[in-house]
């Protein structure tokens, strides 16, 4: 998520995470997670980023993201709302574990399947639908157990039957997203997209894996065709490219927030890895609406 959120209230003793969250604005995260996540926005404006989806938000927005889709809500720094946050939300996060197999299989249970297929590519929930599960998506955080996980398939059964839900992630994004058969490699990628921000260590990703470090950047090569820090670098300007959408940050925390320390290396790594320097970038879709970046093929 977004910055550095205060736990306001959670529940993560039992089947599901249920929470609600505020922004401190501290610390942007690009991250994603092995949970399915549904997210209802009760304070602020800013842009919400999901795969290759940017639209704006608002307070009403619901979306529902699907396994290992990056993610993150960048709220407006000069928004204001009575309670001086700038951002709230609650959210419910939920493993495969919830919904097994042999749960699934049952007929009473196609639309909760249909659900999950819809949250491969992430969808806004709006019409009718937004407002019969932000409802629930209300009262969870203050339910008892049994009760929250019978409302917990009501709404799930609500998301799978409506037509109006909006994917988010194209299903290029989809194609080409990072996939491996092999764990370490899994391993590293997780880790760098956790830490992308941070000072990277050859030495802490090779004890990561248990391997030398040269060993590690062999096997990482041929697997990838790039070096480890290639890699990292990738994941670092993609989500400045994203940043760099939003006109109020200034190059410098585009550049901090994506993790470099420097401003000219910042350009140069930039300019390798899109062809054009991020100031012509920003300027190529300045006057744009954010809807143009949203995905919906």
């Amino acid at each position: 998520m977004s910055a550095q959120f205060e736990k306001i209230f959670v529940k993560e003793n039992e089947s599901f995470f249920i929470g609600i969250f505020q922004d401190n604005l501290d610390k942007i995260t690009w991250h994603y997670h092995n949970n399915y996540e549904i997210s209802f926005i009760t304070e602020g404006t800013g842009k919400r980023i999901v795969a290759d989806s940017i639209v704006e938000f608002q307070p009403g927005d619901l979306v529902f993201i699907g396994r290992n889709l990056p993610h993150v809500w960048i709220a407006d720094k000069e928004s204001w709302a009575p309670s001086n946050r700038f951002l709230e939300m609650v959210v419910l996060q939920f493993t495969s574990d919830v919904l097994c197999p042999q749960l699934l299989s049952l007929p009473e249970l196609k639309n909760v399947v249909k659900a999950l297929a819809f949250s491969e590519r992430g969808i806004q929930i709006v019409g009718q639908t937004l407002n019969e599960v932000s409802d629930i998506m209300l009262q969870l955080p203050y339910t008892n157990s049994f009760e929250r996980m019978l409302l917990f398939f009501k709404m799930m059964d609500m998301i799978g039957r409506s037509n109006t839900n909006i994917p988010l992630a194209s299903r290029d994004y989809l194609r080409g997203r990072f996939a491996t058969g092999n764990k370490r490699i899994e391993s590293i990628h997780e880790y760098l997209m956790r830490n992308y921000r941070e000072q990277v260590s050859l030495e802490k990703l090779a004890a990561l894996v248990n391997l030398a470090k040269g060993s590690l950047c062999r096997v990482f090569k041929s697997n990838m065709g790039m070096t480890i820090f290639e890699y990292l670098n990738r994941i670092r300007i993609e989500f400045a490219c994203k940043l760099l959408m939003d006109e109020d940050l200034s190059m410098t925390e585009v550049c901090f927030d994506s993790g470099y320390s420097n401003l000219s290396h910042f350009n140069k790594q930039f300019k390798k890895n899109t062809g054009v320097p991020p100031s012509e970038y920003r300027k190529r879709f300045k006057g744009l609406s954010a809807d143009n970046f949203s995905s919906t093929d």
